[in-house]
């Protein structure tokens, strides 16, 4: 698998997911402020993905002030909201923010060259951490499958989107280990082809078989190919199960529905927000009109026309038959379900 990020001490090099599949090229950040434009352009994404590139991004952060003889918390605080507003939508962000900049709040009587060695090492525990994650998770998840597995999945929730392995294509990638996987089907995704570009690329990379379709083909799939699972990724979970992904998860949660179709979601811990109640409370972020008038910068529609282009939708928990996590899996109800690991992660992080 191609490396999603690699650190380099004063510098995060990032995989351009913008050329992929045509070209592998990477992106060297030298500031954080390249960084948080790399997680607006999409050159970096997926919420795993970019809650670990926002962590190398607040060292990149602390570094550049120290260089300018501005480390104080303040600042670091800017750093940290600047970072954050870069997609609202995917909750690992502002939670790898938060954390370091928690690491640096407590560490504020030491030396700035102490924080800047704790900041860095933290942020290497975010991501080997997400790693280790996605491989307990595409554990679990195998294990809810049957063979002659036949799946649809939607968006990109592999390596690409995390830090290696992948959340939802970890559990493809498990249960193919398993010899469990006849077909995935993969939705395209628009109106960025996530789904096309860099799911299916990934899985042909790994040789597991894989089928492209188009969105609006994924219901007939389902009736036509004998679709016996679906999973997806996330990108902000509500303490009631309410799920946000890439647009277009909501329609397929309610086909599958219809179909008698387990729906599940792969996401870690980190993916969860336990401070809101419900997903009205998830904020989406509305991108370009451009990226629905135009596909792959090519004319598809009147320019003058209004477009709609929110990013991600919210299924709603009564849709999803399981949560995936590296705890495992959480079934209904969720509320009370989701409350135990909160109280969990609670103590683990009390513990240690």
């Amino acid at each position: 698998m191609v490396k999603t990020m690699e650190w380099q001490h004063d510098a995060l090099e990032i995989l351009d997911q913008t050329k992929l599949p045509v070209e592998i090229s990477f992106i060297k950040c030298t500031t954080y402020l390249r960084v948080a434009e790399a997680i607006k352009r999409l050159e970096v994404r997926g919420a795993p993905a970019i809650g670990a590139a926002a962590g190398f991004a607040m060292v990149l952060g602390w570094q550049q002030l120290m260089r300018e003889g501005k480390a104080e918390l303040q600042n670091f605080a800017a750093i940290r909201d600047e970072l954050i507003a870069a997609r609202p939508t995917a909750v690992n962000l502002a939670w790898a923010a938060n954390k370091l900049y928690a690491k640096a709040e407590a560490m504020a009587e030491q030396s700035a060259e102490e924080i800047a060695a704790a900041l860095e090492a933290l942020a290497q525990k975010i991501y080997a951490d997400d790693i280790a994650c996605n491989k307990k998770m595409g554990e679990y998840g195998a294990a809810l499958l049957p063979p002659h597995t036949r799946i649809l999945t939607h968006c990109n929730a592999g390596a690409l989107a995390t830090c290696g392995w992948g959340t939802a294509l970890g559990v493809i990638r498990a249960a193919h280990a398993q010899g469990k996987i006849d077909m995935v089907y993969a939705d395209e995704t628009r109106p960025l082809l996530q789904g096309a570009r860099l799911t299916v690329w990934e899985l042909m990379q790994d040789n597991i078989p894989v089928t492209v379709i188009t969105d609006n083909m994924a219901a007939w799939t389902m009736k036509q190919k004998g679709i016996n699972a679906v999973v997806t990724g996330a990108d902000r979970i509500a303490l009631n199960g309410d799920t946000a992904n890439k647009i277009g998860t909501y329609g397929v949660a309610l086909a599958a529905k219809h179909h008698g179709i387990p729906f599940y979601i792969a996401a870690p811990v980190s993916t969860f927000d336990f401070n809101i109640a419900t997903g009205a409370e998830i904020p989406i972020e509305e991108r370009s009109a451009d990226e629905v008038r135009r596909l792959q910068g090519v004319v598809t529609a009147p320019q003058d026309a209004p477009a709609y282009n929110p990013a991600f939708d919210v299924t709603p928990a009564e849709l999803i038959t399981g949560i995936i996590t590296e705890y495992g899996v959480i079934k209904p109800p969720y509320l009370e379900n989701i409350k135990k690991l909160q109280l969990k992660t609670k103590e683990e992080n009390f513990n240690g």
